[in-house]
């Protein structure tokens, strides 16, 4: 399979059309289709946005190597809850209101993330 493919198949895993996926890395679907197509390459560059904004693995992306998701992110150091979360609140609220917005789509994203890959 190619990097092409790959990025097909994937975006299919996550019950994603390509103009929801082509939103989610922010380009055009027209652009999207084309790398999934094989008429644009997906470069590096790309493959980082791809894994950042969707959890898909860049190595498996570039090489088919791996788990087409990415590991579990383990906290570096355990927090207790209630500090975490006064930690987030205080650091959204210094924020403008459109990362205010920014983050809360990323957040929705990251939850939705979560609940398809326990499928």
């Amino acid at each position: 399979m190619t990097v092409n493919e790959r990025l097909a198949y994937a975006r299919r895993k996550l019950h994603l059309t390509q103009a929801q996926f082509a939103e989610k890395i922010c380009v055009t679907s027209g652009f999207f289709s084309s790398m999934e197509i094989g008429g644009r390459k997906v470069n590096s560059r790309m493959i980082k946005i791809i894994n950042l904004t969707t959890g898909i693995n860049a190595k498996w992306l570039e090489t088919g190597e791996g788990e087409m998701f990415g590991q579990e992110i383990k906290p570096e150091l355990e927090q207790d809850p209630d500090q975490e979360i006064e930690e987030i609140v205080n650091l959204y609220r210094q924020l403008n209101p459109f990362f205010k917005s920014f983050f809360k789509r990323q957040l929705l994203e990251i939850i939705n993330y979560e609940n398809i890959t326990k499928l």
